[in-house]
């Protein structure tokens, strides 16, 4: 049985579809793009110098990570100054020119903001730990010992340990979510939140489309600081942090407020949009977008990136989505992220085409990231070299394999860096580059590009309607099968998560042509009754004669 098609929201493919629905976003992270000045870490410059490969790629707003002056315990998600840029990074010239250069290309930017936490060299928690009587001691967390002298409760670190720090000067505990060099900022404080919302304005007024924002569903924590419960599930290999159910040091119902509030301050600067990361269950991803829709735009969905890679459990999570979201709320998906190992590495090379296929087809906004687009996988990184603090506080965990230099050329260091990058690249950056890729017809940064074309080319796949397929249960195993609906045409997409072969059924709707396989080749075959899928294909299937 075919599930029920879930509309846009009103005025999609039509007036009223923002640019934030419509687009695709593509995510930077800075270390990683472009270096300018061969110092081996990539950079602003770096950026606006390939902005003209973003526009040729057909992507429509960039993201990128933070640069904000820091003292980069964690790669700059530790603050010291929201307003200003880091000189690794370059000069707010810098960010200016970048800006300006991405509008005159139609590309919007947007920021990431990390307003849970500072860092700990931020002018606000020296001020904050300078004294227990110090004007700013509330701006930050602070708690007197548990009874038996440590840490007020059992609230681990995300990044491994505890979450609570001594100061011997004062006697208290602070706590931080992260590292310890990123305490968490107090937003129950009225005054934290008039702070952090200048600093909105800061880089509204500069241009900026929007913001990501950073772990926002811990900016509010228990005003009790009860213990969190113990995991009975929790498995000896998982993280530290599954010891414990969360319930009390994030998720608190208050957050929904302080969204609102962000909400309220871009809403000001007209069309800008508000990004929420949050890794929950879809239950309680959903209600971010808050009452009334007064929350995120876009609370992030990571689902794709959790869920097992098989044609039910896709199929069955995105009918889970669909359904769960509130009357007008946009849908987005994410594949991967800098947090996350790369699609390639999940997948493997052939699965992730598929994956491209599904990411740029599903209803919403897509957001895709750096590399992905030239199938970077797992780069090796030697102990020796390693960045990542996480990785360095519980081994295993460590994120640098996701955050390797982009490979442009054939040339030293695949022409990211004229030094020694912060990173290594993969072994075959001679031949997995752009400069390589874009010109073959069978490369998987090809099939991004037509994938980007065919979502401007048809409203059905930027903002049309969607509704899942039914298939034979043998097919409906292997095979993910569901249309795209707007202005009175249907795309069907079938994607075959398998490595074997299949013949679907097309009872209905046709006769077809196929606009784009995975597989070279096929475009603009004619099709009619059933469909002969290739291992590891996805086609998209329109009306004949476009």
């Amino acid at each position: 049985m075919e599930a029920p098609i879930k509309a846009p929201t009103p005025g999609a493919g039509g007036c009223g579809t923002v640019w934030w629905q419509s687009g695709t976003v593509y995510q930077i992270y800075p270390r990683s793009f472009q270096d300018s000045d061969g110092d081996g870490v990539g950079d602003l410059r770096g950026i606006t110098a390939r902005l003209d490969y973003l526009a040729w790629l057909g992507v429509d707003a960039v993201w990128i990570s933070p640069f904000y002056r820091s003292p980069m315990a964690d790669f700059g998600y530790d603050v010291a100054d929201y307003c200003a840029v880091d000189p690794l990074f370059g000069t707010l010239a810098d960010f200016d020119a970048l800006i300006s250069e991405a509008h005159r290309r139609k590309l919007k930017v947007i920021l990431d903001f990390v307003p849970n936490h500072s860092s700990i060299a931020h002018p606000w928690f020296t001020e904050s730990r300078a004294s227990r009587m110090s004007a700013k001691r509330d701006w930050y967390i602070w708690r007197d010992p548990g009874p038996d002298g440590g840490p007020p409760n059992n609230w681990l670190s995300n990044f491994g340990g505890p979450a609570w720090t001594r100061d011997e000067a004062t006697g208290q505990y602070y706590y931080h979510a992260f590292l310890p060099e990123q305490p968490d900022l107090n937003w129950r404080n009225p005054e934290v939140r008039a702070a952090m919302h200048d600093a909105l304005r800061f880089w509204l007024a500069r241009g900026v489309d929007g913001f990501r924002v950073d772990v926002i569903w811990h900016l509010i924590k228990d005003e009790g600081f009860r213990d969190n419960p113990q995991n009975p599930d929790f498995q000896p290999h998982q993280a530290g942090i599954n010891r414990f159910h969360q319930v009390y040091s994030c998720d608190r119902p208050e957050v929904l407020d302080i969204i609102a509030g962000m909400r309220a301050v871009l809403r000001a600067y007209g069309e800008r949009v508000l990004i929420g990361e949050i890794y929950l269950p879809i239950e309680r991803l959903v209600t971010y977008y808050g009452p009334g829709l007064t929350g995120a735009d876009l609370p992030f969905n990571f689902q794709l990136i959790q869920t097992p890679w098989r044609a039910e459990a896709v199929a069955a999570l995105v009918a889970e989505y669909e359904a769960a979201l509130p009357e007008g709320g946009w849908p987005n998906w994410v594949l991967g992220n800098h947090d996350q190992p790369r699609i390639a590495a999940r997948v493997g090379e052939a699965q992730a085409r598929i994956a491209a296929m599904l990411l740029l087809t599903l209803r919403g906004t897509p957001t895709l990231y750096y590399g992905d687009e030239i199938g970077l996988g797992h780069v090796p990184v030697p102990p020796e070299r390693a960045q990542d603090p996480w990785g360095r506080n519980e081994p295993g965990h460590g994120r640098d394999p996701e955050r390797t230099p982009m490979q442009w050329e054939d040339a030293p260091n695949a022409g990211f860096t004229a030094g020694t990058p912060w990173l290594p690249l993969t072994g075959d950056a001679n031949r997995r580059n752009v400069d390589e890729l874009r010109d073959d017809s069978r490369s998987i940064l090809t099939l991004y590009r037509r994938l980007l074309s065919l979502r401007r080319d048809h409203s059905a796949l930027s903002v049309g309607a969607w509704r899942g397929l039914a298939l034979p249960s043998d097919l409906a195993a292997e095979v993910f099968a569901y249309e795209r609906i707007a202005d009175g045409e249907t795309l069907r997409i079938l994607l075959n998560f398998s490595n074997q072969g299949w013949s679907v059924p097309l009872d209905e709707g046709g006769p077809w042509q196929i606009l784009l396989s995975t597989h070279s080749g096929r475009a603009g075959d004619r099709v009619e009754r059933q469909l002969r899928l290739e291992p590891d294909e996805g086609v998209i299937l329109g009306p004949p004669g476009r």
